[in-house]
Formats: structure tokens, sequence, C-alpha cells
């Protein structure tokens, strides 16, 4: 029989799958072949790495999600169209990708060819079932302004994530997401209960829903609990609404890992953790609407996430401070300075990171310059103003050669430079300085991070009591779970403080606990 004969042709909302063959385009594919439709797109759909003339559109298709996500080994033929308008009217792209059991028939297709500054609605299809449709929105340069959203910190357990919805009713033009999107731990139990978090204050802590299974450190693992944290509602609800740009801090692999060192070392030898890393990288790129899987040389992998994107008068310069930074100094806790802390070559970011960022910034005329970073760049003293200073070292603290090093070309004549970051749990606003611990010395920028989405801040207490010795802080609020509204002008940073009023009810409403505007502090 000619191939002819076997074409079947698009509806406008579904794809036709043949009895093993779906043929489009003058050309026969061997297909995944199922028996009766299911909710494929259980876990949504997302936009990311947007561009004045394109953006990556993610799906993964998971009937059964928290198995793996229940597809044969067969690669799928997965229709994707991108319309101009809401009501998916006047169609631009009418295109089909295979989806592959090796990146776990995750999608990300790259829509090219599109108008800068302009929205976009993109939906997928599969075995006669449509996704739900998603927003998208390329970048701008010459945009007047601009709305981006900081997310990050998400623990599934501490709490639901109703700041999302919040988030998705704003329609920003770009979410940045710092990372912990997962955390990796076993399932806890639920319920409330107390915990010391000083020597003269306890806190209560509510566990409110719990994770599956124990500790993940394989790619069924993290494709599972990646699942379980997609399918909520109000997350996915925030990716359909707008597309993001994001990096992984700690916990998409282990807490607190740096480079090629895990959180215990004497736990997990050197290649274990390397096998357990790239598992969580590809399990985090088959999770999100980025451009490249992770490149492999030997049992050693790579994942590119750092990168720039310019969004009206905003440069957002997002980095990556796990994979190439060295290990933390002296443990990775709130401990003094040690011999090692102090060494001038230790690096956050590698040199390659390092120097990108420094020849970005130097080069830039962007009336705004964002450094998303994943940890704290503002220095923090946790004890008395007479002692030896404690701080976490783990964050930009355990680093100051390195964080000297981006102070001094901060200080070089960069545009309003600004760094929105996370990690903490914890909402906070300050001033940064040419010398970061001398308070006197000039100005060169600030720093704002929303509180976390869900996880929650046991340090908060502590952080507040020796407030008075870290006055380069004029904000602090670990009490509430949010995220961070920004807005940009030519001359202007608006930010927004959301809050949701108890991050343990998933209906809990959303406000602004502050408003700043960069140019008046």
């Amino acid at each position: 029989m000619r191939q002819e004969k076997n074409r079947k042709k698009f509806s406008r909302r579904k794809f036709l799958v043949g009895s093993g063959q779906f043929v489009a385009a003058g050309s026969a594919l061997p297909v995944y072949s199922a028996s009766g439709a299911g909710n494929y797109f259980s876990l949504g759909v997302a936009s990311g790495a947007p561009r004045p003339d394109g953006v990556i559109l993610w799906t993964r298709l998971a009937p059964n999600p928290l198995n793996g996500g229940g597809m044969s080994n067969l690669p799928a033929q997965v229709r994707v169209r991108v319309y101009q308008d809401p009501e998916l009217r006047a169609k631009i792209i009418d295109d089909v990708i295979t989806a592959t059991a090796n990146e776990g028939h995750s999608v990300h297709y790259h829509a090219k060819g599109l108008f800068a500054g302009r929205e976009y609605w993109y939906q997928f299809s599969f075995d006669d079932v449509d996704s739900p449709v998603g927003r998208t929105k390329t970048t701008n340069p010459r945009d007047d302004r601009a709305k981006i959203a900081l997310a990050y910190c998400q623990n599934y357990e501490s709490g639901f994530f109703s700041a999302y919805r919040d988030l998705a009713n704003w329609t920003p033009d770009c979410v940045i997401h710092t990372g912990d999107y997962i955390y990796e731990g076993a399932a806890g139990e639920l319920g409330a209960r107390m915990r010391r978090v000083a020597e003269d204050k306890r806190q209560l802590f509510e566990r409110v829903r719990t994770h599956e299974g124990a500790e993940i450190t394989s790619l069924w693992d993290y494709r599972n609990r990646y699942a379980q944290y997609k399918l909520d509602k109000d997350l996915q609800a925030a990716h359909a609404a707008a597309p993001w740009i994001m990096a992984m801090d700690d916990h998409e692999v282990d807490n607190n890992w740096a480079g090629a060192i895990p959180q215990d070392p004497q736990k997990q030898t050197p290649l274990e953790f390397r096998v357990r890393k790239l598992a969580a990288f590809r399990a985090y790129y088959e999770h999100m609407p980025i451009e490249r899987p992770p490149a492999l040389q030997g049992t050693d992998s790579q994942l590119q996430m750092y990168g720039a994107f310019r969004f009206g008068p905003a440069q957002v310069h997002l980095l990556d401070t796990r994979q190439f930074r060295d290990d933390q100094s002296c443990g990775d806790r709130r401990k003094v300075y040690c011999e090692e802390t102090l060494n001038p070559e230790r690096s956050m970011l590698g040199k390659a990171q390092e120097t990108w960022l420094f020849d970005r910034l130097k080069a830039s005329s962007s009336p705004h310059n964002v450094i998303a970073s994943q940890v704290w760049f503002t220095p923090y003293k946790f004890n008395a103003e007479d002692t030896e200073a404690v701080r976490n070292l783990d964050s930009w603290d355990g680093y100051p050669a390195a964080r000297s090093r981006l102070s001094n070309v901060l200080a070089s004549g960069v545009n309003r430079p600004l760094v929105l970051s996370g990690d903490w749990h914890i909402a906070m606003a300050s001033t940064l300085h040419a010398d970061p611990l001398d308070r006197n010395s000039p100005r060169v920028g600030h720093e704002l991070v929303g509180s976390s989405i869900s996880s929650g801040c046991p340090w908060s207490y502590q952080m507040q009591q020796v407030r008075d010795q870290n006055r380069q802080v004029q904000y602090l609020n670990g009490e509430q779970r949010g995220y961070l509204r920004t807005t940009f002008t030519k001359d202007d940073c608006i930010a927004d403080f959301r809050m949701v009023k108890d991050s343990g009810l998933p209906d809990s409403p959303a406000y602004t606990d502050l408003e700043i505007r960069t140019s008046e502090v």
C-alpha cells in the first residue's frame, strides 16, 4: 500500500495516531501506540529561556507520573501549536517533535521566528489528548518596562504553593527561579511540632503533606520527586502563565553540595556522587524549560545553567553558584572564618563563569544590571558585636575574595546593580557596598530577596536578634512565605514583597508586606 493512502490530517485540537505509525509532512515515523487516552499532560506545560525571536516550550508525557511516568520505551510524536491570540485562532506554528524514553518522554521544543516583545499561547497534543494552554512572551530590549518575579525554595512538605497562584495572576514577563525547586529528603510525618530555634525560643513547624519514598538518589527517584511537585496545580499555573529562567541550588541534587563534593562525603564515594549528580541533572533537564541537556564526559556531567537575558531596561545575568564553586571552607555551617576561607584563589563561580560575568557587566549599557544568585551576596553577622563574626559559609560570606572581585566590578561604573537571590527562606532588602564588610565604603547597588515559596525559616528569630549588627539590611521577614515582584523602568525598580497569610492553607490569599523603590533607598 502506498504511503499516501495512510496519511491522516491534523485537526485543530488534536492529532491522530495510527496503528504503530504517525505520518506527517510526507514521512512515516515509528511511534508510541497507546491503548486508550490518558492524562498524558498531568505535569502541565511550561516555557523558558526567552529570547527576542524564540522560546523553549516544555511538557512531559506522564500518564502515571509517580511511577516513572508510565510511558513505554517507544518514542512518541507530540504535536506543538503556537498562537498569537489566547483564543487559539491565529496559529503560526504547527509542528511535531519526537519525545523519547531516554529523556523521560519530555519535550523541549524551540519555537523560532517569533516577534520580539510579543505574547504567544501554545498547546501540545498526543493520542487525541490536548495539554493545557500556556502563555509565554519573547523578550525585547526596547521595551520601556519589565515585570519580573523571583521565586525559590519550595519544600513540598513544609507548605502549599499558594504563592504561585498569586504569581500566575500577576502574569509577569518572566519568572526567575534561583533554586531548590525540589527537596531530596525522605518522606516525613504529617503534623505540627515545636522546635527549639534559640536558647530562649521555640517555634512551631508544620508538615502539611509528605514526600513519596526515601531520600532520592537514582534517576527513577528524581523523576518521581519532580512529578510529585509538578502535580501541584498552583505551580502548574505559574509555569503556564509566563516563561521562566532558572538554575538549581543545592536540594535538586544534595544539600549543600559544592562542585564534585556532596554534603556527606563520608557516606557517598566520589563515583557514587558523580552517578547521583548525573541522575539529578538529567531529571532537572527533563522537567524544566531549559535549552540543553547535561553533557557527559566519562562519569563527569555538566549542565549549562548560567546565561544572560535582556528584559526591556533590565539585563539579567543568571548565575550558577553550585556547579563550579570550591568546597565550603571549614565545613558548610555557620562558623567564623578559618585560614582556608581567606584564600584569595577561592571561587564561587569558577574561572570561566566569573570571566563571562565580569565581561558582560563591563560591556552592558542596560539601565539596570540584575545578578540572579542562588545564595545571598549581602554579608550577615550572626553573633554579638564584640565577638569574632560567625557567618554562613555556604553563601557568598564563605567566599570573601570572590565577592570582593565582583564588588570591584560593580563599583567600576556598572549601571544600577541589583542582586536577586534566594536560599535562606527569608525576605530581605539591603544596600551593597564597594567593600562588602564596610558600610562606610561607597554604595554600589542593592540586593532584594523575596521570601521562600513554602520552605520554613528556623533561623529567622536568630537573624532578627542581631539586626543591629547588620545595618546594611533595611528589611527582614522570615515569618511568612511568598515571592518577590519587580517592575523595572528606565530610572527605577519597584519591588513588592508578596506574602501569603498562611502557607499551611492551600487557598491562602496573598498581600504586599512592603513596597520598595530602589531609587529611594
